[in-house]
């Protein structure tokens, strides 16, 4: 495993952690196979964790707070959000941030994800929307001094909206912000116009997150696939999304390099670009944690391919059905 600097923070983190959305809200979420793929992880040298109240409303932060309890003699690094009040993702233009963070509620789930988690301080404690035109409020500004100085928080952070990357760029520029996490992946290149450029002058840390393209980029999908109703990923996925994606996947098919799969070729796509610290695939099953595990080796893609991956970037603005 290969580690990077989380920004300001200084923090050695693995280029490839642990995203727990999967851990809790999804289909085929088993105990036993959950916890036994975190400690494969943990052994093969993760120690960036990223959860959020809203998996399962605490339950992914209580399925973390076991794992730190098992591992307690590793440093492990801890992230996680602040559901909007309003229960919307993402949140619109037009939000009042009375509505979605106000201060009291700010500190009202920070305390129970501090809970959850069975920990004193949150390492990174991010917004789990973001709207830029609340940068200049004070309440919010208030909310996080206050529980920074009480040691409750170390570093914050914003989980910005899907396909608006550049929706935070004035609230990074406050200087009370610490890290982003951002889509970033083989189609969804648009952070790298604008977004982190600045990361990389404020010296902020960047979590690229789906990397996958909720499963495009592992090259399984078909037109047909289809997911349970319970499952996300059966509103995400509608006719005009699934087809689409599908098509782009398969035009990747012909560069995917000899003895390499497209899950592999994404991870590493990521992992090539300096400017991101790390990216936080999702896993259930030990197998992924292996291979994905395995993109960390200090080995990024060629020159060659990683220009020719630059073709296929894919811009798309939000819809309905985007989340």
């Amino acid at each position: 495993m290969e580690y990077r600097k989380f920004g300001r923070t200084g923090w050695e983190v693995s280029e490839v952690g642990y995203g727990m959305w999967g851990m809790a809200g999804w289909t085929g979420s088993e105990t036993t196979e959950v916890n036994t793929a975190l400690d494969k992880a943990i052994e093969l040298g993760c120690n960036f964790f990223d959860t959020a109240w809203a998996y399962g409303d605490g339950l992914s932060e209580q399925i973390l707070r076991d794992t730190l309890k098992r591992h307690s003699q590793k440093r492990l690094y801890v992230a996680t959000k602040i559901p909007p009040k309003n229960r919307q993702w993402p949140s619109k233009p037009s939000a009042k941030l009375e509505e979605v963070f106000p201060a009291d509620y700010i500190i009202e789930y920070t305390e129970k994800s501090l809970k959850n988690l069975g920990i004193e301080s949150i390492d990174l404690q991010q917004f789990h929307v973001w709207e830029d035109n609340w940068a200049q409020m004070d309440e919010w500004k208030e909310a996080i001094t206050k529980l920074s100085k009480e040691g409750k928080v170390k570093a914050w952070g914003l989980s910005v909206n899907r396909w608006e990357p550049n929706n935070c760029l004035e609230t990074l520029k406050t200087g009370l912000i610490d890290g982003v996490q951002v889509i970033y992946n083989i189609f969804d290149q648009a952070p790298e116009d604008q977004l982190f450029p600045l990361c990389q002058e404020l010296n902020l840390g960047i979590i690229a997150r789906v990397p996958f393209d909720e499963g495009t980029l592992t090259g399984t999908f078909t037109k047909e696939t289809s997911f349970p109703k319970d499952d996300w990923r059966s509103t995400y996925f509608v006719p005009e999304n699934l087809n689409s994606s599908v098509e782009h996947a398969d035009a990747l098919r012909p560069v995917i390099p000899q003895g390499m799969t497209m899950a592999e070729m994404a991870l590493r796509f990521i992992i090539s670009n300096p400017a991101v610290a790390t990216t936080i695939p999702g896993m259930r099953k030990v197998k992924n944690v292996i291979s994905n595990m395995g993109c960390s080796d200090g080995k990024g893609l060629d020159k060659e391919l990683l220009k020719e991956l630059k073709g296929h970037r894919w811009d798309r603005t939000p819809t309905g059905w985007s989340q």
